[in-house]
Parts: structure tokens; C-alpha cells; sequence
């Protein structure tokens, strides 16, 4: 008896570089002409734009770094008059000055139409009733998926963050069919929503859940308490914001709008190019933003160029989902680990569920990493800790102390989950 491998379609990547050279020698061209700040970096790098003609050639151009982006507050990267730009938003500021970030009227459409492709990709209708739980204001999230989900003609419920009880008193009475937020309020919200016995009450099927990284297990709790699918999507506020990327129903991978931006990986600690399929940190070139374009960002998000084709059918490359951010990694006992990698172990740890915490400390002289993670309702937790630490010792290849707790026990947010605490400086 014959067995049939199935075969993969590798993406031709040399196609899209090359449709993408036109739209790059533009952008650099423009960026010259009218970023100031720009001008002055390719000046300073001895580089002409016309010296740029194909995506190879971007390793000759310096990049470009978040504290270029906050040296710049509020303006300094604004590349079109004052009378062009039609809205602001910004970062949270929350470890300095907050990055600002203007748009004209043609980078908001732009953001529309990718975050409108990204929520069609995830399944919704103009019939769906889409309920918006990030914030509002200067943040990019709230406003951006509601013009995403405006465009595509679906109906707009924007709650904005906060507020549970009000958000499932909504959630009822509207009978909201898509839920948009953190992966960890989504989780929050799945959890009240099983506890109080409402599932049947409410209408929802899907889940669009960004703004941190978050592992399989998360999503197959999620959609084992109410029910729902889970799709991930991706974006940076320097980035338009969310809605860049997400993945489609095959979850492998996530699916980006290559006709309006431009990813590389590079080797985070020499900058060198690395090529599809080669894990490294992810590095965005906007190719057609008008207000604020940005020339090889640096994300510091760690991923890959994958290099299959989707059976999706989308005609759009992939990244993976992210394993972790660059500043994120930590160090111990001579092993890098990134958050991402403690999901995986996770996912392959019978009885484990999806929340955990990775508390590193000094004693006399040596780091010590302890993760703490929820066990499932019912299991052993001298059981799971023994396969945790196993799986860990195996796969990311460091010992490790492993408390199970209960489920539930682990702190819920509104927001992003805090995940690591390094206290190895307090030790000292």
C-alpha cells in the first residue's frame, strides 16, 4: 500500500519582491523628497535613493528605531504639509514620551481596507454584529476596528474596554455575533460567560483577538468554554495599528497585505537579511503611507517568512504567529527563552492550562526561573508540573521550578496579561 505525501506549494517569493520594487523605489523616492528626517538619514548613510531598486537592496539603508520615533515627538517624522493630515493617534507613553502618529486622509482609507480584509478573512458578514472592546481615543485599536467593520457593512457595537458586567449585558441584548479585544479579556469575558451559565444566551462565532502574543492553548480554552473560533490579528500603532496581518481558518500562520507593506527578517543582533523560511526579528517598510512612512522599522518582534502557500487560498504570504519580541527574551542559565516558547510547552502538557507566569530571581550568585502555571480543573498537579518540566527541560532545554496552581488563580486583565517578573536586579 502507497501512501501519498501531500505536497506543499512554496510561495514564490521572488514574484513578490519584484512586484513590490516599483511600489519601494516610490516610497524611497517620496521619503527623500519629503521627510526631512529621511533625508537626512540617507544623507548621513552616503546612500541616493535611485541606489534602491529591488527589496535586496534595502540592507544598504540604516534602520529605522523606536527612539528615533520619540526623539521625534511630536511631528519630527511628518512627511506632508500640516492641511494633509486629518487625524493623530499615538503610543501609550507608558515608558517615555509617546510615539505620535499622523495620517492623511489616504493612510486612513488604507487602514480601513486592511483591517476590513483582515475581519472578511475571519469570516464576518455585512449580518454580523460586531462588539468592539478596546479602547478608544488616542490608541489606534477601538477607532481602527470599527472602521474596519464599517467598511465591510457590518453593524458596530463599540463598548470600548472596562465595564463586564455592561459588556455581557450587551453582549445579550444585542445579540453581538463577533467579539473583538485582548486574547486575555476575551478569555475574562469566556470565563464570567461559563460561570454564570449564559452561553446559550448569547450569539456569538467568532473571536478577533490581538495587541499581545497568546498561544494555542488560550485559543482552545476559549473556544471550549463559548464555543466560538479565534482568529489572531497583528499590528503596531507606528504601523497604522492593528490590522496588518491575521490568520485565516487554517491557523497556520498569519496572512499580511504584502501590496502595502514590505516585511524582511533580519538576524536582531547583526541586521543582516535573512532569507524565507529563517527565523529572526521582523522589519516593516510601508510602501504607500502618506503622513508617517516608515523605511526598515524595526518591530522587534520575532518571527518568520513562511514558505508554504495557504490552502486558503489567499494569494497572500504568511508570517508565523510571533514567538516572542527581542525585548522581551530572557536570558538564564546561558539559554535565550522567549514567552512564546513557554506556550508551546504548554500546548504539548497534558492537564496545563493556558495561563502561566515565568518569575526569574537571583540566589547566591545563580538565577533561579520558576513558572507558575494553572493546572485544568480535575488534573494532578504533581502530574502536571512533572510533564511541564519535562516538556521545558526537552524542548527549551533549562531545568526549571514549576508551581501548579489553581485554575483561575492567576491574575485576569481588561489588557495585555503581565507574563514575566524579573526580579533578579532586587536580589542582588
Amino acid at each position: 500500500m502507497s501512501v501519498v505525501l501531500e505536497q506543499k506549494t512554496i510561495y514564490n517569493y521572488n514574484n513578490l519582491f519584484s512586484e513590490q520594487a516599483d511600489k519601494l523605489q516610490k516610497t524611497i523616492k517620496r521619503v527623500y523628497e519629503q521627510s526631512p528626517f529621511y533625508r537626512q538619514k540617507l544623507d548621513s548613510a552616503g546612500i541616493k535613493p535611485e541606489e534602491i531598486k529591488t527589496v535586496k537592496d534595502l540592507g544598504k539603508l540604516p534602520f529605522t528605531t523606536k527612539s528615533e520615533l520619540r526623539i521625534g515627538y511630536p511631528l519630527g517624522l511628518q512627511a506632508v504639509p500640516d492641511e494633509e493630515i486629518v487625524r493623530i493617534h499615538s503610543s501609550s507613553g507608558t515608558t517615555g514620551k509617546p510615539i505620535v502618529i499622523p495620517y492623511t486622509a489616504k493612510d486612513v482609507d488604507t487602514w480601513s481596507e486592511m483591517m476590513a480584509r483582515c475581519l472578511a478573512m475571519a469570516g464576518l458578514t455585512k449580518r454580523d454584529r460586531v462588539q468592539v472592546t478596546p479602547g478608544y481615543g488616542l490608541w489606534t485599536a477601538g477607532i481602527g476596528f470599527q472602521a474596519g467593520v464599517e467598511l465591510l457593512g457590518a453593524m458596530a457595537i463599540p463598548t470600548g474596554p472596562g465595564n463586564t458586567e455592561k459588556q455581557l449585558e450587551m453582549m445579550e441584548d444585542l445579540g453581538s455575533t463577533v467579539l473583538i479585544g485582548t486574547s486575555s479579556y476575551g478569555l475574562l469575558l469566556a470565563e464570567e460567560i461559563s460561570r454564570r451559565g449564559i452561553k446559550e444566551k448569547t450569539n456569538l462565532r467568532v473571536g478577533v483577538f490581538g495587541s499581545e502574543r497568546w498561544g494555542d492553548k488560550m485559543r482552545a480554552r476559549i473556544a471550549d468554554l463559548i464555543g466560538i473560533e479565534t482568529f489572531d490579528i497583528y499590528g503596531l500603532t507606528e504601523i497604522y495599528g492593528p490590522g496588518i496581518a491575521i490568520d485565516c481558518s487554517n491557523h497556520d500562520g498569519l496572512h499580511y497585505w504584502s501590496d502595502y507593506l514590505l516585511f524582511e527578517i533580519i538576524d536582531p543582533a547583526t541586521g543582516e537579511q535573512k532569507s524565507p523560511g529563517q527565523q529572526g526579528e521582523l522589519v516593516i517598510t510601508t510602501l504607500t503611507k502618506e503622513g508617517m512612512p516608515l523605511i526598515r522599522y524595526r518591530t522587534h518582534d520575532i518571527t518568520r517568512l513562511r514558505l508554504e502557500t495557504c490552502t486558503c487560498g489567499s494569494p497572500f504570504p504568511m508570517i508565523d504567529r510571533i514567538l516572542g519580541r527581542t525585548d522581551d527574551m530572557i536570558k538564564i542559565k546561558g539559554v535565550n527563552i522567549y514567552p512564546g516558547q513557554i506556550d508551546h510547552v504548554l500546548k504539548l502538557s497534558k492537564g496545563a492550562s493556558s495561563e502561566y507566569q515565568i518569575i526569574l530571581t537571583r540566589s547566591e550568585g545563580k538565577d533561579q526561573i520558576l513558572i507558575k502555571i494553572e493546572g485544568q480543573d480535575g488534573s494532578d498537579p504533581a502530574m502536571v508540573a512533572e510533564e511541564c518540566r519535562r516538556n521545558i527541560k526537552s524542548r527549551i532545554g533549562i531545568l526549571t521550578q514549576i508551581e501548579v496552581v489553581g485554575y483561575g488563580s492567576l491574575p485576569r486583565t481588561e489588557r495585555k496579561s503581565k507574563r514575566v517578573f524579573d526580579l533578579r536586579e532586587e536580589n542582588l
